[in-house]
């Protein structure tokens, strides 16, 4: 990564009428950075009170990739370096606000190749070109999106040019007419205002804009007093995965902490056997991480020791019993993809967790990438996919909405011929395998797995990140709620009641089977005694219960 601070940073001059290849460059860079900072504000910005928000994440990812094409570019022309960095936002892209901000870059790229050096004007056209294009690359774009804040940034610059004859005007137009266009989303989309929320792309977008401006200006990229900064340790011991966990270990204690003085290693470990076992440190600038196995009588002594040594700044303690337990089920997940012949109908499917990875090469799936919410698989990854394959005829399960534009994104990159089906959710995503026949005629498999997403119904049980009142349903900061076919629609204030009121909102009447896929660290104890609740509740259903295994939701449930 370069340093923002060199001879290609303008260093607060401001007024600046064009861009060489290294200033773009480090404009480019300054936009992921502060984009960086703001991560986590723009992954809170979610309309449902989840915790799975990854739009800040996804914007990140595409941004970073795109980076990585250009840093070791030996080039100064500025249209050349767009266009590479358009082409890797294409291959990093992830979820639709990261294919989106990929179109974006990609219509920058039509306008500035032919240029070594860039000017207002040319930045303009840019800007205008990368909203036709963004648009065009949306089947049905949404007003209150960042398709909007895209496009009202881009007008208001068109407008302004004439007054604009160095980038610091430029610049501060496009960042001015950005943060309006976000906060006005709530007025063009009801569920952000029902939300309480601006919308989240737009934000991410308005942070890479605002971070080109502080490159120009001089201001720093790396420090927001709304996000507490990152610690990081330069020499850190990880623990192996495959430790083993001897008789005795309870808990794992992992202490952040600033030493008053030099510490003495050789009688800090001594203390530290005293209380337990697998002791590592890991120094770092000014700091030190601390790493031991303890059992429960001595679970606070090595805090206790610490603070005795100095000022104590992040404390982390897991169950370890916990963690054998998720190695247990990961082992016991193990699967056997089946193989596929040329030309057959090979199937990838994208997969949040190892009990349902599981599942779906049981039912004939030939490649699975691991992915979902907070772990959206780029285009790239996608496309390796399709291409490993050795078949000619390919579908693709995104079981995500998140993930839809990314696949079909993929597909358009592939000789074969390659069909998405645009399965939501992991429900769907299963559903639709119950038609598949790798020798079948391929419009037709496809048109049919298509058919079966409508067959059945699905549900999500996760607890609430944030108090809202959203589709009529009161929600209070930690409740668990429920999400049907991707709406919320119930709150509670247990699992057991959530899970209740889910089924009862979902409606089984014509449905003859409940399927609960468990996650979120539910132990295997616990999703026995809540299926045996719904089987009693609906005792003329079949009810079947399977280790899931994915992250932020208690249960994914289909009802067929």
């Amino acid at each position: 990564m370069t340093d923002t601070n060199t001879t290609n940073k303008p260093a607060g001059q401001g007024a600046l009428k064009t861009l060489n290849g290294a200033q773009w460059k480090s404009m480019f860079e300054a936009g992921m950075l502060w984009l960086k900072t703001n991560q986590n504000i723009v992954n809170a910005l979610n309309v449902f009170p989840v915790p799975d928000g990854d739009t800040g994440t996804n914007m990140l990812l595409t941004m970073q990739t795109a980076w990585t094409d250009i840093v070791l570019m030996d080039t100064n022309h500025a249209g050349q370096i767009m266009r590479a960095a358009a082409q890797g936002a294409l291959m990093g892209a992830r979820g639709n606000s990261g294919v989106i901000l990929s179109q974006l870059w990609r219509g920058f790229s039509r306008v500035m190749t032919e240029y070594e050096v860039f000017t207002p004007e040319i930045f303009s056209r840019a800007l205008t070109e990368a909203k036709n294009t963004a648009y065009k690359g949306v089947v049905r774009p949404v007003e209150g999106t960042i398709l909007t804040v895209l496009k009202d940034t881009a007008d208001a610059v068109a407008e302004a040019l004439p007054e604009c004859d160095d980038f610091l005007k430029l610049l501060t137009v496009t960042v001015e007419a950005a943060d309006m266009s976000v906060l006005n989303t709530p007025n063009l989309l009801p569920v952000l205002k029902q939300a309480g929320v601006v919308d989240s792309g737009g934000r991410g977008l308005f942070y890479i804009f605002e971070g080109f401006l502080r490159w120009l200006t001089g201001e720093p990229l790396d420090v927001n007093a709304d996000i507490p900064p990152m610690v990081s340790l330069e020499q850190l011991n990880t623990m192996n995965e495959e430790e083993i966990i001897e008789p005795g270990q309870d808990y794992e204690v992992v202490v952040d902490f600033h030493p008053y003085k030099d510490l003495e290693l050789s009688s800090f470990y001594d203390r530290l056997s005293d209380m337990g076992t697998s002791i590592q440190v890991g120094e770092g600038d000014e700091m030190y991480r601390m790493h031991i196995h303890v059992p429960t009588e001595n679970l606070y002594a090595p805090i206790n020791y610490i603070m005795e040594l100095g000022t104590v700044t992040k404390v982390a303690i897991e169950n370890l019993m916990a963690q054998m337990e998720d190695i247990r089920r990961a082992k016991e997940s193990e699967y056997t993809l089946t193989e596929v012949e040329p030309g057959q109908i090979g199937i990838i499917a994208v997969s949040p967790g190892e009990g349902i990875s599981r599942v779906l090469a049981s039912l004939g799936v030939n490649a699975i990438i691991s992915g979902g919410q907070t772990m959206n698989p780029s285009t790239e990854q996608i496309l390796k996919a399709v291409e490993d394959l050795p078949t000619d005829k390919v579908i693709v399960l995104p079981n995500n909405k998140n993930i839809i534009l990314s696949a079909n994104n993929a597909i358009t990159q592939s000789k074969k011929k390659v069909a998405v089906i645009r399965s939501k959710n992991v429900a769907q995503g299963i559903a639709s395998m119950l038609m598949l026949d790798p020798d079948g005629d391929f419009d037709e498999i496809v048109a049919a797995m298509n058919e079966s997403l409508l067959q059945v119904e699905s549900g999500e049980l996760t607890r609430a990140t944030r108090t809202v009142e959203l589709n009529g349903v009161n929600v209070t900061e930690g409740q668990v709620i429920g999400i049907h076919n991707g709406e919320l629609v119930i709150s509670a204030d247990s699992v057991e009641e959530g899970l209740l009121k889910l089924l009862d909102e979902i409606g089984t009447e014509d449905y003859e089977q409940i399927t609960l896929f468990y996650g979120n660290g539910m132990s295997d104890e616990e999703a026995e005694k809540y299926a045996e609740l719904v089987q009693e509740t609906y005792p003329d259903h079949e009810v079947e219960c399977h280790y899931g295994g994915q992250p932020h939701y208690y249960f994914s449930i289909s009802v067929e």
